[in-house]
């Protein structure tokens, strides 16, 4: 662990042998972590680190079993997050928890609107939230509907929000998981703007260039345990993987481009000829072969994950034609395209994917029965052995069948989404951000089965938003920009510069498909 310069200031929070359990589990174990003034703490480790528990523990969604919490000195105790709250503690999640039906105005001061002869003084409000957007340079109008607003803005209206109690300390929980590069850029001026107001940001990230551009300080949990505190310009960031990982980088199994050639002879199987949705996706051509890996890139907004629903018939063309094994195909919707070998992991994992309150069993095995039909249930006997195979292969954690969805990080949560369709034995498998928000270690794991699986014959369609991950699992690179495709990239020769320099409009040579 880094020697740490001790800053002038005493910390806003100072959190000592914090340990939390709930029935047979200890989710923390004496973990220490001390946040300043003025300063950007990043929290990291790996999925089921415990970087969650320790923020509901200082926020009052889950009171610590033992430990002590001091704020400004004081010892707290805060037993709901109101109270936290209260305190000067405001918290802004992944997904954006606002309304978007009402106005900027009242998402930014909901619970909390001016009166006057006891009802909301619409006026008042629009002012007051005028004030907190300008506090960090925001120009939205108040008054505008939320909803109207893309993502990014919706995230920065999070943040005003959280400073309308005057926060002292502001939690980020993978605030940029759902932007790009601008976004981003843009976020990190409004966090810079707060930390040199004084505030302590504590930020919780998986992208280690976002933390080693932003954060004055690290620290890192592995298994609920406090590996250490660190400064970013005295750790590379070879020692802090290996810190997150808990073994050297060395030694874990690296994932490489396959070089194999594919035969000119093998049909696809699945063809799009000018297959397109206005409004989505302009018409695109687009052949997957099985054993390969065909990658789709661009920049959010550039139609990834349009593409993706076309294929897999949750959206229907209104142009084109579709083909799997050289058949032409009608999709009518998400089952019929089951039925022909094709699954969909959808990027959306909260809303599209997990059903939090069932158990991991029920949610592996949920696309099996759909495919099934519900008046053929799937056998008990064959419903266990196929959770237990792939718990065991995809290294599910815990490695409970009876878990409870809700409760699993979101890289495991990521997996059984992944083991869902696997169980299915599909002939086309469409991940769509498979590995979004999910730490490095079980990022590794994905992208090793999905190489896996094209060497098994599989035909895999990946989509992301990380060029440097594209590059290397995917034998093809299928370019998007401003929803049209506008290039091909084959060969073991792909660079990130190429793909790079195709969606800013250099356009490498286009490959036929």
């Amino acid at each position: 662990m880094s020697e740490k310069p001790t800053p002038s200031a005493d910390p806003v929070v100072d959190m000592r042998g914090i340990t939390v359990e709930f029935p047979g589990v200890r989710a923390l174990a004496g973990v220490d972590l001390r946040l300043y003034p003025g300063q950007v703490h990043a929290l990291m480790g790996e999925n089921g680190a415990g970087k969650s528990t320790l923020i509901k523990a200082l926020t009052g969604v889950h009171p610590p079993t033992s430990g002590r919490i001091r704020l400004h000195g004081e010892p707290v105790e805060f037993t709901a997050p109101v109270q936290a709250q209260e305190a000067g503690i405001s918290t802004v999640y992944q997904e954006v928890n606002l309304c978007p039906n009402l106005s900027v105005a009242e998402n930014i001061l909901l619970g909390r609107e001016p009166r006057r002869w006891g009802a909301i003084d619409p006026r008042a409000m629009k002012v007051r939230a005028a004030r907190l957007l300008e506090r960090i340079g925001l120009s939205v109008d108040p008054g505008s509907v939320l909803g109207s607003h893309p993502i990014a803005v919706q995230q920065l209206v999070a943040i005003a929000r959280a400073l309308a109690v005057d926060a002292r300390v502001l939690v980020l929980d993978e605030p940029t998981s759902s932007l790009d590069a601008d976004e981003v850029a843009e976020l990190f001026r409004i966090v810079r703007v707060l930390r040199d107001d004084g505030v302590a940001i504590l930020f919780v990230s998986h992208f280690l260039d976002q933390v080693y551009e932003i954060a004055d300080r690290m620290t890192v949990l592995r298994n609920g345990v406090l590996v250490g505190e660190y400064l970013p310009q005295e750790t590379d960031r070879l020692e802090l993987v290996s810190a997150m990982l808990g073994r050297e980088l060395g030694t874990l199994e690296e994932v490489e481009r396959r070089s194999e050639e594919r035969s000119p002879g093998t049909a696809p199987v699945l063809t799009a000829r000018e297959l397109g949705r206005t409004g989505a996706i302009a018409p695109f051509d687009l052949e997957i072969h099985a054993g390969e890996v065909v990658g789709l890139a661009g920049l959010l907004g550039s139609g990834r994950t349009e593409t993706a629903r076309l294929l897999f018939g949750a959206d229907r063309a209104d142009s084109g034609t579709l083909s799997i094994d050289g058949r032409r195909v009608r999709p009518r919707g998400p089952r019929s395209m089951i039925a022909r070998g094709v699954a969909l992991c959808s990027e959306d994992r909260k809303a599209e994917g997990v059903i939090a309150d069932l158990t991991v069993r029920d949610n592996l095995v949920l696309a099996l029965q759909a495919a099934r039909g519900w008046m053929r249930p799937v056998p008990r006997r064959t419903a266990d052995a196929l959770v237990e195979e792939y718990i065991e292969r995809l290294d599910i954690r815990p490695a409970d069948p009876n878990a409870v969805m809700g409760n699993l990080s979101g890289g495991n949560q990521q997996k059984v989404l992944l083991a869902r369709w696997l169980v299915t034995r599909p002939r086309l498998l469409i991940l769509d951000e498979p590995t979004r928000g999910i730490d490095v270690g079980a990022k590794a794991q994905i992208q090793k089965v999905v190489t896996d699986l094209a060497a098994d014959g599989m035909a895999v369609l990946f989509v992301s938003a990380e060029l440097e991950e594209v590059v290397r699992v995917c034998d093809r690179v299928v370019v998007l920009r401003d929803r049209r495709k506008v290039t091909e990239l084959d060969g073991d020769g792909v660079t990130v510069d190429e793909v790079m320099a195709a969606i800013a409009g250099h356009e490498p040579t286009a490959v036929s498909p």
